[in-house]
């Protein structure tokens, strides 16, 4: 990574990550999601590709960004990555651990807050994963994805990489082992 900037629209966080020195982008308060936040705040950036690490995720792994970013730089073809792990057997029915579902060339088929796929009782074992909050996209994209109407499927789940599979973009999915997800 080149730097990591705080994107925010409150003054409150903009002022305590300055204490710390950690730089801030200001934007805009009327964003609906955080991707159209990160958004604006690429707008004057150089980079190619562009990680949103989501502030659910704060005591994220330096390695697990990198292979977000890895999965992205790896795949010319995909606009976007994300990252899974297996899902805890408690938070299987937790509707706050987004599950997906993977195809074999290892892109998201599906996201949602019910448990997927469905574990049909003659077919034990089914492997469930848990979406990990952070995204690299690349920067063109973002740009373009942000003004994509939104879709039913994230209006239904409210989760919104789901617009981008809706309008038929793919979005690379790769495992971390060792590390889990603090997000509630």
């Amino acid at each position: 990574l080149r730097e990591v900037f705080v994107a925010t629209d409150d003054a409150r966080i903009a002022s305590h990550c300055e204490q710390f020195g950690a730089p801030v982008i200001m934007t805009r308060s009327d964003h609906e999601t955080g991707s159209d936040r990160i958004a604006e705040a690429s707008e004057g950036l150089p980079d190619d590709i562009v990680v949103n690490v989501q502030g659910d995720e704060p005591l994220i792994q330096g390695f697990v960004i990198d292979a977000a970013v890895n999965a992205l730089a790896e795949n010319e073809g995909d606009p976007m990555a994300t990252l899974v792990h297996e899902v805890d057997a408690v938070n299987i029915d937790n509707p706050n651990r987004v599950k997906v579902v993977v195809d074999h060339q290892g892109r998201a088929v599906y996201f949602s807050r019910a448990p997927i796929p469905y574990s049909d009782p003659a077919a034990p074992n089914a492997t469930f994963l848990q979406h990990i909050g952070i995204y690299a996209f690349r920067k063109d994209f973002l740009l373009q994805f942000v003004s994509l109407a939104r879709t039913p499927g994230e209006r239904s789940e409210a989760l919104e990489q789901l617009r981008a599979l809706e309008h038929g973009f793919s979005i690379r999915v790769a495992r971390v082992e060792g590390w889990t997800s603090v997000a509630v």
